[in-house]
């Protein structure tokens, strides 16, 4: 993020991040659609990010703010992150703790001066002790990832600022070429610096858990499954051979890191499956919203989508996801949370229930279906997009690479749709169908 009087340590860091993007893996783009890796023009017309008004949650709090409807306190030892979090309704049991130096405050960030991560459905906060700014971002419906700094120097009010540079790695391959939000696993030094011989890789729900995490402190309990966090230095990484669970299975990890001047003592594993899923999810949206744009500007149609189409709907209904091994337990309390925030059809049933034994969520299909970003998508686009999920759901498009959804659970995820999900297109309720005529 920007950072006053340290601008070439900001260029390291940006130099840094994109040779550390360039160098590592390059599988992950196989399970989504052809192309997905050039980026999308998206600065000039038909997009036009760069002009485009935002209308996000970050956005709409700087209103407020203006307007003097809403006011953040500062405190003395976190700054404006407790208000912060509070006014726009983020969860402290949503704390990650990230000790991989990936972030262009990266000269902040140490094993034992982890950067903590906060977030709910489409904001994310970055907290690091002693840096000079918060990262925020928003997930903009009209815009995609959009990034700011919010100045920690002045205490009489949040200055915040857009950071366009921050785009340099948010808006490349990882990121499905559009402006995005990246989850990294890479082991690290003792210093935190990225030790490339372990080989990043990018993390979604489709990441086996034995892939995920390095880089990040883990606590709460993933059963016989093997993960890469809580692992410093190289010694700890070639443990993993003698003793492959050894920093796994933690309530506790004050023997790790003093994690006294944070929030909570806690990085959730399910905080982090569940921001494993959701930040790849809106990156595919956001793509998919340029495309259609960019074709219908070109062509009038969206016929050459195909392929991007099915990779969405397999992400979106969780065909591709890797499956649990054992049961996983959260312990800051996050799981309850996000379980509460619904909605919920009459029986109780939503697409936040968690699963955690054998998958993440009991129903497979993203609670994103119900976000301001999927909403936003071209109507062309959503359309057709409702036409497929209802296709599928109902059983009459029996392609492949949807037969790994048993047909109760199309069914079970019919019905909630139907009954929480508004703005559907009439067919999707026969019933009413049937009484208009």
């Amino acid at each position: 993020m920007r950072m006053s009087g340290k601008v070439s340590n900001t260029l390291v860091g940006v130099f840094f991040l994109c040779f550390l993007f360039l160098i590592s893996n390059n599988s992950f783009g196989q399970s989504d659609f052809q192309g997905a890796q050039h980026p999308v023009s998206f600065s000039g017309e038909p997009v036009d990010y760069d002009n485009r008004k935002s209308d996000g949650p970050v956005r709409r709090l700087m209103k407020r703010l203006e307007e003097g409807t809403s006011k953040l306190h500062y405190d003395e030892q976190w700054g404006w992150l407790p208000s912060l979090l509070k006014e726009l309704d983020i969860p402290i049991s949503s704390q990650m703790l990230l000790f991989s130096k990936t972030s262009l405050q990266r000269n902040h960030i140490a094993p034992d001066n982890p950067r903590s991560l906060y977030f709910n459905d489409d904001v994310y906060i970055g907290w690091i002790p002693g840096a000079p700014v918060m990262e925020v971002s928003e997930v903009d419906p009209n815009r995609g990832a959009v990034f700011y700094d919010l100045d920690l120097v002045s205490r009489d009010k949040p200055i915040f600022h857009e950071n366009s540079q921050c785009l340099t790695c948010h808006a490349a391959a990882r990121s499905l070429g559009v402006p995005g939000h990246v989850v990294r696993s890479v082991g690290t030094d003792l210093a935190g610096e990225p030790m490339l011989i372990t080989a990043a890789s990018e993390v979604n729900h489709r990441t086996p858990i034995s892939e995920r995490w390095g880089g990040w402190y883990v606590t709460g309990n993933s059963g016989k499954q093997i993960h890469r966090g809580n692992r410093v230095g190289e010694k700890a990484w070639e443990t993993r051979t003698e003793d492959p669970n050894h920093l796994g299975n933690r309530r506790s990890i004050d023997d790790l890191v003093n994690l006294n001047g944070y929030l909570t003592k806690k990085s959730d594993i399910v905080a982090l499956m569940v921001h494993d899923h959701q930040t790849h999810m809106h990156n595919l949206i956001t793509r998919v919203s340029f495309e259609t744009q960019i074709m219908m500007h070109r062509y009038g149609h969206i016929r050459y989508l195909r392929n991007q189409v099915n990779a969405f709907l397999r992400y979106l209904l969780m065909t591709e996801e890797a499956e649990l091994e054992d049961q996983v337990v959260g312990d800051s309390g996050y799981a309850e949370w996000f379980q509460k925030q619904g909605p919920s059809d009459g029986t109780g049933r939503s697409l936040r229930e968690l699963d955690l034994k054998r998958r993440l969520f009991k129903y497979p299909c993203s609670f994103l279906i119900y976000s301001e970003s999927f909403d936003a998508i071209p109507d062309v686009m959503r359309k057709h997009l409702l036409q497929r999920i209802h296709d599928i759901l109902r059983g009459k498009d029996d392609s492949e690479m949807f037969q790994t959804i048993s047909p109760r659970l199309k069914q079970e995820v019919l019905e909630i749709l139907v009954a929480t999900k508004s703005n559907l297109p009439a067919y999707w309720y026969p019933e009413k169908i049937e009484s208009s005529e």
